[in-house]
Protein backbone atom coordinates (compact mmCIF):
# COMPACT_ATOMS: atom_id res chain seq x y z
CA UNK A 1 0.00 0.00 0.00
CA UNK A 2 0.76 3.70 -0.72
CA UNK A 3 0.12 6.76 1.08
CA UNK A 4 -2.40 8.57 -0.93
CA UNK A 5 -0.58 11.91 -0.43
CA UNK A 6 2.87 12.28 -1.58
CA UNK A 7 3.40 14.90 1.37
CA UNK A 8 2.49 11.91 3.83
CA UNK A 9 5.57 9.43 2.56
CA UNK A 10 7.80 11.42 5.50
CA UNK A 11 5.71 9.36 8.29
CA UNK A 12 7.93 6.15 6.77
CA UNK A 13 11.08 7.97 8.11
CA UNK A 14 9.27 7.14 11.80
CA UNK A 15 7.61 3.67 11.38
CA UNK A 16 4.27 4.54 9.75
CA UNK A 17 2.55 3.02 6.83
CA UNK A 18 -0.40 3.30 5.36
CA UNK A 19 -1.95 0.34 7.47
CA UNK A 20 -0.62 0.07 11.13
CA UNK A 21 -1.19 -2.54 13.30
CA UNK A 22 -2.05 -0.34 16.76
CA UNK A 23 -0.97 -2.09 20.22
CA UNK A 24 2.47 -2.73 20.93
CA UNK A 25 2.04 -5.41 23.63
CA UNK A 26 4.62 -7.59 25.15
CA UNK A 27 7.38 -6.47 23.27
CA UNK A 28 5.72 -6.77 19.37
CA UNK A 29 3.11 -5.11 17.54
CA UNK A 30 -0.39 -6.61 17.09
CA UNK A 31 -3.82 -5.31 17.42
CA UNK A 32 -7.24 -7.39 17.06
CA UNK A 33 -10.19 -4.67 17.26
CA UNK A 34 -11.51 -2.45 14.57
CA UNK A 35 -10.13 -1.10 11.54
CA UNK A 36 -9.81 2.85 11.92
CA UNK A 37 -9.30 6.03 9.53
CA UNK A 38 -6.85 9.13 11.05
CA UNK A 39 -7.74 12.29 9.44
CA UNK A 40 -6.12 15.31 8.88
CA UNK A 41 -8.22 18.00 9.87
CA UNK A 42 -6.71 20.81 7.69
CA UNK A 43 -8.41 19.06 4.47
CA UNK A 44 -10.50 15.77 6.38
CA UNK A 45 -8.68 13.12 4.24
CA UNK A 46 -7.57 9.99 5.30
CA UNK A 47 -3.59 10.16 6.59
CA UNK A 48 -3.53 6.03 7.27
CA UNK A 49 -5.45 3.47 9.15
CA UNK A 50 -5.11 1.67 12.03
CA UNK A 51 -6.12 -1.43 13.63
CA UNK A 52 -6.82 -0.82 17.02
CA UNK A 53 -6.79 -2.56 20.17
CA UNK A 54 -8.93 -5.21 22.01
CA UNK A 55 -9.42 -5.86 25.22
CA UNK A 56 -7.64 -9.44 24.61
CA UNK A 57 -4.53 -7.20 23.68
CA UNK A 58 -5.29 -5.21 26.63
CA UNK A 59 -5.13 -8.50 29.17
CA UNK A 60 -2.01 -9.86 27.10
CA UNK A 61 -0.28 -6.56 27.31
CA UNK A 62 -0.83 -6.11 30.94
CA UNK A 63 0.28 -9.53 32.13
CA UNK A 64 3.83 -8.64 30.18
CA UNK A 65 3.65 -5.78 31.61
CA UNK A 66 3.39 -7.00 35.48
CA UNK A 67 6.53 -9.70 34.99
CA UNK A 68 8.37 -6.78 33.01
CA UNK A 69 7.97 -4.65 36.37
CA UNK A 70 9.75 -6.88 38.64
CA UNK A 71 12.76 -6.69 36.24
CA UNK A 72 12.51 -3.01 35.63
CA UNK A 73 12.03 -1.95 39.17
CA UNK A 74 14.90 -3.59 40.53
CA UNK A 75 17.41 -1.84 38.20
CA UNK A 76 19.66 0.96 39.48
CA UNK A 77 17.71 4.81 39.58
CA UNK A 78 20.75 5.79 37.56
CA UNK A 79 20.85 3.03 35.16
CA UNK A 80 16.86 4.11 34.51
CA UNK A 81 18.26 7.14 33.86
CA UNK A 82 20.44 6.21 31.03
CA UNK A 83 17.64 4.55 29.08
CA UNK A 84 15.55 7.62 29.52
CA UNK A 85 18.09 9.66 28.12
CA UNK A 86 18.84 7.35 25.26
CA UNK A 87 14.85 8.04 24.91
CA UNK A 88 15.47 11.62 24.74
CA UNK A 89 18.76 11.21 22.11
CA UNK A 90 16.19 9.05 20.04
CA UNK A 91 13.78 11.57 19.76
CA UNK A 92 16.39 14.14 19.13
CA UNK A 93 17.20 12.41 16.10
CA UNK A 94 13.14 12.62 14.99
CA UNK A 95 12.56 15.91 15.96
CA UNK A 96 11.52 17.48 12.89
CA UNK A 97 9.54 14.52 11.86
CA UNK A 98 7.81 13.56 14.89
CA UNK A 99 6.84 16.98 14.95
CA UNK A 100 5.11 17.27 11.54
CA UNK A 101 3.24 14.86 11.96
CA UNK A 102 1.81 16.20 15.46
CA UNK A 103 0.85 19.15 13.57
CA UNK A 104 -0.61 17.03 10.24
CA UNK A 105 -2.39 14.72 12.48
CA UNK A 106 -3.47 16.95 15.46
CA UNK A 107 -3.85 20.56 13.33
CA UNK A 108 -1.79 22.41 15.58
CA UNK A 109 0.90 24.84 13.67
CA UNK A 110 4.44 22.70 13.10
CA UNK A 111 5.94 25.15 15.54
CA UNK A 112 3.55 23.87 18.55
CA UNK A 113 4.17 20.59 17.19
CA UNK A 114 7.96 20.57 16.66
CA UNK A 115 7.83 22.29 20.08
CA UNK A 116 5.79 19.23 21.78
CA UNK A 117 7.98 16.97 20.90
CA UNK A 118 11.26 19.02 21.99
CA UNK A 119 8.88 19.23 25.19
CA UNK A 120 9.17 15.34 25.94
CA UNK A 121 12.96 15.58 25.10
CA UNK A 122 13.37 18.35 27.67
CA UNK A 123 11.11 15.85 30.10
CA UNK A 124 13.88 13.27 29.68
CA UNK A 125 16.80 15.50 30.23
CA UNK A 126 14.89 16.43 33.71
CA UNK A 127 14.19 12.60 34.44
CA UNK A 128 17.56 11.99 33.63
CA UNK A 129 19.15 14.07 36.31
CA UNK A 130 16.43 13.41 38.57
CA UNK A 131 17.49 9.50 38.53
CA UNK A 132 20.27 10.55 40.76
CA UNK A 133 18.09 12.33 42.88
CA UNK A 134 15.02 10.36 43.87
CA UNK A 135 16.10 11.29 48.23
CA UNK A 136 14.31 9.80 51.16
CA UNK A 137 15.11 11.82 54.62
CA UNK A 138 17.04 10.69 57.04
CA UNK A 139 14.67 11.69 60.31
CA UNK A 140 16.10 11.87 64.14
CA UNK A 141 14.25 9.43 66.38
CA UNK A 142 13.11 10.07 70.01
CA UNK A 143 14.42 6.59 71.26
CA UNK A 144 18.01 6.21 71.72
CA UNK A 145 19.85 3.41 69.54
CA UNK A 146 17.01 3.91 66.91
CA UNK A 147 17.51 5.38 63.12
CA UNK A 148 14.66 6.48 60.99
CA UNK A 149 14.52 7.17 57.59
CA UNK A 150 12.47 7.25 54.25
CA UNK A 151 12.82 4.68 51.49
CA UNK A 152 10.95 5.67 48.03
CA UNK A 153 10.08 2.72 45.42
CA UNK A 154 8.41 2.03 43.02
CA UNK A 155 4.63 1.50 42.30
CA UNK A 156 5.29 -0.92 39.44
CA UNK A 157 2.70 0.11 37.03
CA UNK A 158 1.49 3.59 35.80
CA UNK A 159 -1.57 3.74 33.95
CA UNK A 160 -1.30 6.91 31.30
CA UNK A 161 -4.18 7.82 29.52
CA UNK A 162 -3.93 11.00 27.12
CA UNK A 163 -5.93 13.49 25.02
CA UNK A 164 -5.70 14.72 21.20
CA UNK A 165 -4.58 18.32 22.16
CA UNK A 166 -0.96 17.22 23.34
CA UNK A 167 -1.23 13.71 21.81
CA UNK A 168 2.34 13.27 23.15
CA UNK A 169 3.54 16.01 25.59
CA UNK A 170 1.31 14.61 28.33
CA UNK A 171 2.62 10.74 27.58
CA UNK A 172 6.56 12.50 28.50
CA UNK A 173 5.59 14.44 31.65
CA UNK A 174 4.02 10.94 32.96
CA UNK A 175 6.59 8.57 31.35
CA UNK A 176 10.03 9.70 31.74
CA UNK A 177 9.37 10.48 35.69
CA UNK A 178 7.55 6.91 36.06
CA UNK A 179 10.40 5.11 34.32
CA UNK A 180 12.88 6.50 36.20
CA UNK A 181 11.14 5.81 39.44
CA UNK A 182 10.95 1.99 38.07
CA UNK A 183 7.73 1.65 36.63
CA UNK A 184 6.05 0.47 33.62
CA UNK A 185 3.99 2.41 31.61
CA UNK A 186 0.79 1.21 30.19
CA UNK A 187 -0.36 4.25 27.36
CA UNK A 188 -3.23 4.51 26.07
CA UNK A 189 -3.44 7.52 23.54
CA UNK A 190 -6.36 9.65 22.09
CA UNK A 191 -8.43 7.60 19.59
CA UNK A 192 -8.38 10.07 17.24
CA UNK A 193 -4.47 10.70 17.19
CA UNK A 194 -3.30 7.00 16.94
CA UNK A 195 -0.24 7.50 14.74
CA UNK A 196 1.45 9.84 17.30
CA UNK A 197 1.13 7.11 19.63
CA UNK A 198 2.34 4.37 17.35
CA UNK A 199 5.62 6.87 16.34
CA UNK A 200 6.39 7.61 20.04
CA UNK A 201 6.26 3.87 21.19
CA UNK A 202 8.38 2.85 17.58
CA UNK A 203 10.68 5.27 19.61
CA UNK A 204 10.65 4.22 23.09
CA UNK A 205 10.64 0.18 21.91
CA UNK A 206 13.69 1.13 19.46
CA UNK A 207 15.56 2.12 22.59
CA UNK A 208 14.10 -1.12 25.05
CA UNK A 209 15.35 -3.49 22.01
CA UNK A 210 19.02 -2.09 21.56
CA UNK A 211 19.40 -2.37 25.24
CA UNK A 212 18.12 -5.80 25.58
CA UNK A 213 15.48 -4.97 28.02
CA UNK A 214 11.84 -6.32 27.87
CA UNK A 215 9.42 -4.04 25.93
CA UNK A 216 7.05 -4.61 28.22
CA UNK A 217 8.19 -1.78 30.23
CA UNK A 218 6.43 0.00 27.71
CA UNK A 219 2.83 -0.71 26.67
CA UNK A 220 0.27 1.20 24.46
CA UNK A 221 -2.53 0.60 22.90
CA UNK A 222 -4.76 2.77 20.14
CA UNK A 223 -8.28 1.98 20.99
CA UNK A 224 -11.82 3.42 22.24
CA UNK A 225 -13.54 3.81 25.89
CA UNK A 226 -13.20 0.13 26.62
CA UNK A 227 -9.28 0.26 26.95
CA UNK A 228 -9.61 2.86 29.18
CA UNK A 229 -12.20 1.85 31.59
CA UNK A 230 -9.92 -1.39 31.57
CA UNK A 231 -7.13 0.99 32.79
CA UNK A 232 -9.37 2.41 35.15
CA UNK A 233 -10.71 -0.83 36.56
CA UNK A 234 -7.36 -3.01 36.75
CA UNK A 235 -6.24 -3.50 40.54
CA UNK A 236 -2.51 -4.27 39.01
CA UNK A 237 -2.44 -0.32 37.79
CA UNK A 238 -1.58 2.03 41.28
CA UNK A 239 -2.13 4.98 39.45
CA UNK A 240 -4.22 6.07 36.97
CA UNK A 241 -3.18 9.73 34.97
CA UNK A 242 -5.80 11.02 33.08
CA UNK A 243 -6.10 13.82 30.86
CA UNK A 244 -9.40 14.86 29.60
CA UNK A 245 -12.59 16.45 30.54
CA UNK A 246 -13.93 17.10 34.12
CA UNK A 247 -17.14 14.87 33.50
CA UNK A 248 -14.88 11.88 31.99
CA UNK A 249 -12.04 12.69 34.47
CA UNK A 250 -14.70 12.11 37.63
CA UNK A 251 -15.80 8.72 36.31
CA UNK A 252 -11.93 7.50 36.39
CA UNK A 253 -11.41 8.62 39.13
CA UNK A 254 -14.67 7.08 40.75
CA UNK A 255 -13.41 3.96 39.51
CA UNK A 256 -10.09 4.07 40.48
CA UNK A 257 -10.90 5.40 43.73
CA UNK A 258 -13.21 2.58 44.31
CA UNK A 259 -10.09 -0.24 44.02
CA UNK A 260 -8.16 1.78 46.35
CA UNK A 261 -6.07 3.27 43.78
CA UNK A 262 -4.45 6.45 43.18
CA UNK A 263 -5.86 9.27 40.45
CA UNK A 264 -3.57 12.11 38.75
CA UNK A 265 -6.31 14.20 36.76
CA UNK A 266 -5.31 17.01 33.94
CA UNK A 267 -8.87 17.99 33.82
CA UNK A 268 -10.44 21.17 32.25
CA UNK A 269 -8.90 25.10 32.35
CA UNK A 270 -11.31 27.90 32.16
CA UNK A 271 -8.64 30.20 32.22
CA UNK A 272 -8.41 34.25 32.92
CA UNK A 273 -6.20 36.98 32.36
CA UNK A 274 -6.25 40.47 34.12
CA UNK A 275 -4.57 43.45 32.83
CA UNK A 276 -4.37 46.43 35.51
CA UNK A 277 -4.60 49.77 34.85
CA UNK A 278 -0.80 50.22 35.10
CA UNK A 279 -0.30 46.95 32.78
CA UNK A 280 2.35 47.51 29.74
CA UNK A 281 -0.65 46.94 27.16
CA UNK A 282 1.44 45.93 23.78
CA UNK A 283 3.06 42.90 26.45
CA UNK A 284 -0.60 42.25 27.07
CA UNK A 285 -2.01 42.38 23.74
CA UNK A 286 0.24 40.21 22.62
CA UNK A 287 0.24 37.57 25.60
CA UNK A 288 -3.29 37.33 25.28
CA UNK A 289 -3.19 36.45 21.21
CA UNK A 290 -0.98 33.76 21.91
CA UNK A 291 -2.62 32.30 24.56
CA UNK A 292 -6.27 32.79 23.16
CA UNK A 293 -5.84 31.67 19.62
CA UNK A 294 -2.75 28.95 20.18
CA UNK A 295 -3.06 25.41 19.55
CA UNK A 296 -7.13 26.67 18.00
CA UNK A 297 -8.13 27.47 21.91
CA UNK A 298 -7.78 23.75 22.38
CA UNK A 299 -5.11 23.87 25.45
CA UNK A 300 -6.44 23.59 28.74
CA UNK A 301 -4.07 26.70 29.37
CA UNK A 302 -5.97 28.55 26.95
CA UNK A 303 -7.17 32.15 27.81
CA UNK A 304 -10.98 31.72 27.45
CA UNK A 305 -11.84 35.20 29.93
CA UNK A 306 -9.93 38.89 29.61
CA UNK A 307 -10.51 40.80 32.47
CA UNK A 308 -10.03 44.61 31.72
CA UNK A 309 -9.70 47.30 34.41
CA UNK A 310 -12.47 50.09 32.98
CA UNK A 311 -9.50 52.59 32.42
CA UNK A 312 -8.23 50.54 29.41
CA UNK A 313 -10.49 48.45 28.60
CA UNK A 314 -11.14 50.16 24.69
CA UNK A 315 -7.48 50.52 24.41
CA UNK A 316 -6.61 47.03 24.95
CA UNK A 317 -10.25 45.92 22.87
CA UNK A 318 -9.06 48.13 20.15
CA UNK A 319 -4.88 46.58 19.77
CA UNK A 320 -6.74 43.05 20.20
CA UNK A 321 -9.48 43.96 17.25
CA UNK A 322 -6.51 45.16 15.32
CA UNK A 323 -3.87 41.97 16.08
CA UNK A 324 -7.13 39.54 14.85
CA UNK A 325 -7.40 40.89 11.74
CA UNK A 326 -3.62 40.27 10.93
CA UNK A 327 -4.40 36.40 12.04
CA UNK A 328 -3.23 33.90 8.97
CA UNK A 329 -5.69 30.83 8.74
CA UNK A 330 -4.90 27.92 6.94
CA UNK A 331 -2.81 24.43 6.55
CA UNK A 332 -0.91 24.48 9.81
CA UNK A 333 2.12 22.60 8.18
CA UNK A 334 2.75 26.23 6.17
CA UNK A 335 5.16 28.84 7.32
CA UNK A 336 3.70 31.61 8.29
CA UNK A 337 0.53 30.34 9.43
CA UNK A 338 -0.60 31.52 13.01
CA UNK A 339 -3.81 29.57 13.38
CA UNK A 340 -4.92 26.07 12.09
CA UNK A 341 -8.22 24.12 11.98
CA UNK A 342 -10.19 22.49 15.07
CA UNK A 343 -9.08 18.98 15.63
CA UNK A 344 -12.67 17.46 13.96
CA UNK A 345 -15.75 17.72 12.34
CA UNK A 346 -17.84 17.44 15.75
CA UNK A 347 -15.63 20.00 17.62
CA UNK A 348 -16.67 22.54 14.77
CA UNK A 349 -20.19 21.86 15.64
CA UNK A 350 -19.73 22.83 19.17
CA UNK A 351 -17.94 25.57 17.83
CA UNK A 352 -21.24 26.86 16.16
CA UNK A 353 -23.36 25.18 19.21
CA UNK A 354 -21.34 27.29 21.73
CA UNK A 355 -21.66 30.59 19.51
CA UNK A 356 -25.46 30.23 19.38
CA UNK A 357 -25.75 29.53 23.34
CA UNK A 358 -22.93 32.76 23.67
CA UNK A 359 -25.98 35.02 21.98
CA UNK A 360 -28.72 33.27 23.97
CA UNK A 361 -26.95 34.52 27.01
CA UNK A 362 -26.53 38.06 25.90
CA UNK A 363 -22.84 37.68 24.27
CA UNK A 364 -21.82 40.24 21.41
CA UNK A 365 -19.77 38.99 19.19
CA UNK A 366 -17.12 41.75 18.43
CA UNK A 367 -15.25 39.39 15.65
CA UNK A 368 -15.17 36.15 14.51
CA UNK A 369 -18.03 34.06 15.94
CA UNK A 370 -18.53 32.04 12.44
CA UNK A 371 -17.08 28.91 10.64
CA UNK A 372 -14.84 29.12 7.56
CA UNK A 373 -16.49 26.96 4.45
CA UNK A 374 -13.81 24.76 3.64
CA UNK A 375 -13.36 21.09 3.68
CA UNK A 376 -11.37 21.71 7.07
CA UNK A 377 -12.20 22.19 10.43
CA UNK A 378 -11.72 25.75 10.37
CA UNK A 379 -13.19 28.53 12.27
CA UNK A 380 -12.42 32.20 12.87
CA UNK A 381 -11.31 33.13 16.09
CA UNK A 382 -13.80 34.96 17.73
CA UNK A 383 -14.18 37.68 20.90
CA UNK A 384 -16.93 38.42 22.59
CA UNK A 385 -18.47 41.18 24.99
CA UNK A 386 -20.24 39.41 27.99
CA UNK A 387 -21.32 39.49 31.98
CA UNK A 388 -19.10 37.63 33.77
CA UNK A 389 -22.41 35.97 35.49
CA UNK A 390 -23.31 34.62 32.39
CA UNK A 391 -23.45 30.25 32.64
CA UNK A 392 -22.15 30.20 29.49
CA UNK A 393 -18.57 31.71 31.00
CA UNK A 394 -18.42 29.25 33.36
CA UNK A 395 -17.95 25.90 31.00
CA UNK A 396 -15.18 25.40 29.04
CA UNK A 397 -15.55 25.60 24.85
CA UNK A 398 -12.70 24.08 23.20
CA UNK A 399 -12.54 26.55 20.67
CA UNK A 400 -10.75 30.06 19.78
CA UNK A 401 -13.33 31.97 22.12
CA UNK A 402 -12.13 34.67 23.94
CA UNK A 403 -14.66 36.36 26.57
CA UNK A 404 -14.32 40.40 27.47
CA UNK A 405 -15.85 41.74 30.59
CA UNK A 406 -14.50 44.74 32.75
CA UNK A 407 -13.51 45.39 36.88
CA UNK A 408 -12.99 48.54 38.75
CA UNK A 409 -11.35 47.12 41.60
CA UNK A 410 -8.47 44.73 42.06
CA UNK A 411 -10.77 42.34 44.59
CA UNK A 412 -13.63 42.62 42.02
CA UNK A 413 -11.32 41.19 39.29
CA UNK A 414 -9.84 37.94 41.44
CA UNK A 415 -13.50 37.27 42.34
CA UNK A 416 -14.16 36.86 38.53
CA UNK A 417 -11.05 34.79 38.36
CA UNK A 418 -12.09 32.90 41.06
CA UNK A 419 -15.85 32.41 39.88
CA UNK A 420 -15.68 29.65 37.28
CA UNK A 421 -15.20 25.76 38.37
CA UNK A 422 -11.71 25.20 36.81
CA UNK A 423 -8.78 26.27 38.83
CA UNK A 424 -5.77 25.56 36.22
CA UNK A 425 -4.02 28.62 35.04
CA UNK A 426 -4.66 32.33 35.82
CA UNK A 427 -2.31 35.40 34.99
CA UNK A 428 -2.40 39.43 36.21
CA UNK A 429 -0.50 42.15 34.03
CA UNK A 430 0.72 44.78 36.11
CA UNK A 431 3.92 46.53 37.43
CA UNK A 432 2.76 46.99 41.12
CA UNK A 433 4.14 44.40 43.80
CA UNK A 434 1.60 44.85 46.29
CA UNK A 435 -1.05 44.09 44.02
CA UNK A 436 1.52 40.94 42.44
CA UNK A 437 1.98 39.71 45.97
CA UNK A 438 -1.83 40.25 46.30
CA UNK A 439 -2.21 37.96 43.52
CA UNK A 440 -0.02 35.20 44.41
CA UNK A 441 -1.05 34.63 47.97
CA UNK A 442 -3.64 33.10 50.06
CA UNK A 443 -6.41 35.74 48.90
CA UNK A 444 -5.77 35.94 45.10
CA UNK A 445 -5.83 33.63 42.48
CA UNK A 446 -7.33 30.01 43.11
CA UNK A 447 -5.41 27.88 40.56
CA UNK A 448 -3.07 26.30 40.25
CA UNK A 449 -0.81 27.99 38.12
CA UNK A 450 -0.57 31.67 38.98
CA UNK A 451 1.43 33.87 36.50
CA UNK A 452 2.29 37.70 36.35
CA UNK A 453 3.25 39.39 33.05
CA UNK A 454 3.28 36.41 30.78
CA UNK A 455 0.00 34.49 28.97
CA UNK A 456 -1.88 31.43 31.11
CA UNK A 457 -0.01 28.96 28.35
CA UNK A 458 3.65 27.70 27.59
CA UNK A 459 4.04 26.27 30.99
CA UNK A 460 7.69 24.99 31.51
CA UNK A 461 8.63 21.14 32.76
CA UNK A 462 10.58 22.60 35.62
CA UNK A 463 7.30 23.41 37.74
CA UNK A 464 4.50 21.10 38.73
CA UNK A 465 2.13 21.67 36.08
CA UNK A 466 -1.70 21.23 37.08
CA UNK A 467 -4.69 22.86 39.31
CA UNK A 468 -7.49 22.90 41.76
CA UNK A 469 -11.26 22.50 41.32
CA UNK A 470 -12.59 20.79 38.78
CA UNK A 471 -9.10 20.67 36.94
CA UNK A 472 -8.49 17.66 39.53
CA UNK A 473 -5.47 18.70 41.78
CA UNK A 474 -2.88 16.65 39.86
CA UNK A 475 0.48 17.47 39.28
CA UNK A 476 2.82 16.59 36.21
CA UNK A 477 6.23 16.94 35.05
CA UNK A 478 8.65 19.33 37.58
CA UNK A 479 9.15 20.03 41.01
CA UNK A 480 8.49 17.05 43.27
CA UNK A 481 6.07 15.62 41.52
CA UNK A 482 7.98 12.64 40.73
CA UNK A 483 6.85 11.51 44.52
CA UNK A 484 3.58 10.64 43.18
CA UNK A 485 5.12 7.79 41.07
CA UNK A 486 6.42 5.81 44.23
CA UNK A 487 5.57 4.47 47.10
CA UNK A 488 7.28 6.04 50.51
CA UNK A 489 7.65 3.84 53.46
CA UNK A 490 8.94 5.03 56.98
CA UNK A 491 11.54 2.63 58.51
CA UNK A 492 12.43 2.99 61.75
CA UNK A 493 15.73 0.60 62.82
CA UNK A 494 16.70 -0.60 65.94
CA UNK A 495 20.17 -1.13 66.65
CA UNK A 496 20.29 -1.46 69.68
CA UNK A 497 19.47 -4.56 73.00
CA UNK A 498 16.43 -2.38 74.48
CA UNK A 499 12.98 -1.23 73.89
CA UNK A 500 12.00 2.10 74.35
CA UNK A 501 8.71 3.05 72.60
CA UNK A 502 7.81 6.37 71.42
CA UNK A 503 5.65 8.83 73.45
CA UNK A 504 7.73 7.35 76.64
CA UNK A 505 4.79 4.54 77.03
CA UNK A 506 6.41 1.94 79.19
CA UNK A 507 4.39 -1.19 79.63
CA UNK A 508 7.00 -2.37 82.49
Amino acid sequence: MSFSRKDYEFLRDIGISPRNPGCFVNGSWKAHGPLVSTLNPANNQVIAEVVEGSIEDYEEGMQACAEAAKIWMQVPAPKRGEIVRQIGDALRSKLQQLGRLVSLEMGKILPEGIGEVQEIIDMCDFAVGLSRQLNGSVIPSERPNHAMLEMWNPLGIVGVITAFNFPCAVLGWNACIALVCGNCVVWKGAPTTPLVTIAMTKVVASVLEKNNLPGAIFTSLCGGADIGQAIAKDTRIPLVSFTGSSKVGQLVQQTVTARHGKCLLELSGNNAIIVMDDADVQLAVRSVLFAAVGTAGQRCTTCRRLILHESIYQKVLDQLLDVYKQIKIGNPLEKGTLLGPLHTVESRKNFEKGIEVIKSQGGKILTGGTVIESDGNFVRPTIVEISSNADVVKEELFAPVLYLMKFQTLKEAIEINNSVPQGLSSSIFTRRPDVIFKWIGPLGSDCGIVNVNIPTNGAEIGGAFGGEKATGGGREAGSDSWKQYMRRSTCTINYGNELPLAQGINFG
